[in-house]
């Protein structure tokens, strides 16, 4: 469900430097700060039906905070751990606005009309982290059929001859492959087409309470509120029920820190401009450490007597542990040719780095990934979602 479903199970979004000794080979394969609140584990819901959580909230304990002299329609900062439920909480929100420099007319435009949302509750319980058994792995062929799809090929194709001038300028100037950035805005919104209508103030005070990921969601909530501060209309403060918003579905955060004027007018305006838009994407996979002039992975053929045992990793992931403990370890392409590895179409040079997944498990598909999959990863960790970007991609310039 692109630009719509959450898949923020596992990890918070805090930019963490993460880097890997791999091969010989220095690999900044783990940056820790994705764009769009779509965090699932593996793949998309579940067959079987979620379990509902119970509904109770964790205490909050509050930071301390200075309480401006004059707020007169505002909540006093709260004292004590909040258990008094939304309205009690608002308050809490309040002190951690203020402590953050927000704006006091900011604090009383948006917090005391608050709500809780009860759809956006029940949409983030029926996510894949959620369900009772969960180390279930359903498969990728599925997922793919879903998102590599003739409709979503030909009209990023469309896009791809009608831009084309565009996005050759933007990987002059990103280096990203113009084809997956028009892939990530295919997947996440159909091009624009689906962004979503909830209110983000709302939606991340929302999440914020419910509590499974209190600290990120409180910190995204202030994010939206600097987003009002910057002349950012609340109107405007749309997108899906995990708080991503825009084209490219990035959390307010993202918004504040990588949104790029793409057109030359001045303005980035992720929300009106596909020309911003991309160059949002673009700027955000170069943050996240794309390396110019490098395909993502290949298909490849696994040979039948081919030893998985010894080149599994030995290495434990920080981040989404489960998404790269499906990962090989990191061999040459001359050293995966070797061991009877061999792309199917196009290949990779000789001496760069990759590893090997098979989504679908052994005798199915397999692909050899570089590091710039991993960039793909950091907009999403998950392996369908990174996986389904390539091969859109590729669909997208007839490959």
């Amino acid at each position: 469900m692109p630009g719509v479903m959450d898949r923020m199970n596992w990890e918070g979004r805090r930019r963490v430097g993460v880097r890997l000794v791999i091969g010989g080979a220095t690999l900044a394969a783990l940056a820790l700060t994705p764009a769009s609140a779509q965090r699932d584990p593996l793949a998309p819901l579940p067959e079987r039906p979620p379990v509902p959580a119970p509904a109770t909230p964790r205490p909050i304990m509050p930071a301390p905070v200075q309480v401006r002299p004059t707020t007169p329609y505002l909540y006093p900062a709260p004292a004590r751990p909040v258990t008094g439920g939304f309205e009690s909480y608002k308050q809490y929100l309040v002190a951690r606005a203020r402590s953050a420099g927000v704006r006091e007319a900011t604090i009383g435009s948006v917090v005391p009309g608050l709500t809780l949302n009860a759809t956006v509750i029940r949409l983030d319980r029926a996510q894949p982290g959620n369900i009772s058994n969960p180390n279930y792995t359903p498969p990728f062929s599925p997922y793919r059929r879903q998102h590599v799809t003739p409709d979503l090929t030909s009209r990023g194709a469309a896009k791809y001859r009608a831009n084309y001038g565009y996005l050759t300028g933007i990987e002059r100037r990103f280096g990203v492959e113009p084809q997956v950035l028009l892939a990530i805005f295919g997947h996440e919104t159909s091009f624009g087409r689906v962004t979503g209508t909830f209110d983000l103030p709302q939606v991340l005070a929302t999440l914020a309470y419910e509590g499974r990921r209190r600290s990120f969601f409180e910190e995204e909530f202030i994010a939206s509120l600097r987003l009002l501060e910057q002349g950012i209309p609340r109107a405007r403060l749309r997108g899906s029920y995990a708080g991503a918003t825009g084209y490219p579905q990035f959390m307010p955060s993202v918004v504040l820190r990588l949104r790029t004027d793409g057109d030359g007018d001045g303005v980035a305006n992720i929300w009106g401009s596909e020309a911003d838009a991309l160059a949002s994407i673009a700027a955000y996979l170069r943050d996240a450490g794309w390396k110019p002039d490098l395909h993502w992975g290949v298909p490849v053929r696994v040979p039948a007597t081919f030893n998985r045992a010894a080149v599994r990793t030995a290495l434990a992931a920080p981040r989404c542990p489960r998404v790269y403990a499906r990962h090989s370890r990191w061999l040459t392409m001359r050293e995966w040719r070797a061991l009877g590895i061999v792309p199917t179409r196009r290949g990779l040079p000789d001496g760069e780095m990759a590893s090997l997944i098979e989504p679908d498990g052994p005798n199915a598909t397999a692909y050899l990934l570089t590091t710039n999959y991993r960039s793909i990863l950091d907009y999403n960790c998950s392996n369908f979602y990174a996986l389904s970007v390539g091969l859109l991609g590729d669909s997208i310039m007839g490959g």
